[in-house]
């Protein structure tokens, strides 16, 4: 067994927020509806099309039909899987990071909410697929996040065990995922959580990457 780190993917990973934007006001303007910034909807991005759909809707005090929500979710998983890392960019660090720890033994996988296809394309898209043994979308299992079993699922197809496992997410979400496993888990205070991450109750708080490293060798003892 080897150390593994599972990364959440949206604003962990990633900061696909231009994207995600781009891709729901594509689903606005067809709508009738203003653009949207991202501020105006930046505590969302990490809770799927539907979120964002929905307030977007909000904003332009149009009421949002139940009924067409499932069309307007593929509609804008179309134009966003179109253009999945035209603007997605790894957060300062991360490639660095995972170099140290890949030179230390450790292995990488990703649990996220998203859909596993698109997970996979946005990983491709940025040049990331190469360093994550395992992938485990919001699709993946019967289960998703906040269930322990995705993130369970991601360390043993990794090839570690949760002894030996760490997790890193921004969110609420993965940090009660992380709890509901045994796992520890580092949060990262520059994502999509919506609130100051030290509110959610994670082991470690981090700014950066740099910070990666140390962060797990507290969690972990001779992790490698």
């Amino acid at each position: 067994m080897r150390p593994v780190v599972v990364f959440d993917l949206d604003g962990t990973l990633l900061d696909t927020a231009p994207d995600l934007l781009r891709a729901l006001n594509r689903i606005l303007d067809a709508e009738g509806l203003s653009a949207v910034q991202r501020a105006d909807v930046a505590g969302l991005f990490g809770h799927g099309a539907r979120a964002l759909i929905g307030e977007g809707f909000r904003r332009a005090n149009r009421p949002l039909d139940d009924m067409r929500v499932p069309e307007l979710v593929e509609r804008f998983v179309a134009h966003y899987a179109a253009e999945i890392a035209a603007e997605t960019r790894p957060y300062p660090g991360l490639i660095d990071a995972l170099a140290r720890l890949a030179r230390r033994g450790f292995g990488f996988a990703v649990c996220t909410n998203k859909r596993e296809v698109l997970s996979h394309a946005v990983l491709s898209g940025t040049g990331l697929s190469a360093l994550f043994s395992a992938v485990i979308g919001g699709d993946s299992l019967p289960e998703h996040k906040p269930h322990p079993r995705p993130l369970l699922e991601a360390v043993a197809r990794a090839g570690g065990s949760p002894d030996m496992a760490v997790m890193v997410g921004d969110s609420e979400t993965d940090i009660a995922t992380a709890r509901a496993a045994g796992i520890p888990v580092i949060a990262v205070d520059f994502g999509y959580g919506g609130r100051p991450a030290a509110e959610f109750g994670a082991d470690v708080v981090i700014s950066h990457y740099d910070d990666l490293d140390r962060a797990i060798d507290t969690l972990l003892p001779n992790p490698t």
